[in-house]
């Protein structure tokens, strides 16, 4: 098969994120043509970090809560997995396709999310 190095992946986890589409197990697709929240991922060297959902302003501000969900990523059976753990839950993704752009990531309900880097909102103040 021609499936891709999940190692290649890794670099492009982490930034920020806007939801495009989420398709269903049985192919409906959900479009969001704008996002109140945005998702910032962050990975240390030891494939470790956190998810956190951020509210974006103007000019490279962001407004977030105290929640985040902390992560570890693992290359298992040639997927790149990354684990996610809350005081509440625990569960697991898999990232399908991961460039400087966008991030498809697929969860245990067969959802698929497509991601696309976020632009900041630039206002020119005089």
């Amino acid at each position: 098969s021609c499936s891709k190095n999940p190692e290649t992946f890794i670099p492009h986890i982490e930034g920020y994120w806007e939801i495009v589409e989420v398709t269903m197990p049985d192919g409906d697709k959900k479009k969001y043509k704008f996002n109140e929240t945005i998702d910032y991922i962050s990975v240390s060297d030891s494939l470790t970090g956190f998810r956190k959902k951020l509210k974006p302003g103007i000019n490279d501000t962001y407004f977030t809560s105290d929640n985040s969900e902390a992560l570890k990523i693992k290359i298992e059976d040639g997927d790149l997995n990354i684990y996610y753990e809350t005081p509440y839950a625990n569960w697991k993704e898999t990232v399908l396709d991961a460039t400087s752009e966008h991030l498809r990531i697929i969860n245990e309900n067969k959802a698929v999310y497509l991601y696309k880097k976020y632009t900041p909102i630039k206002i020119d103040v005089e």
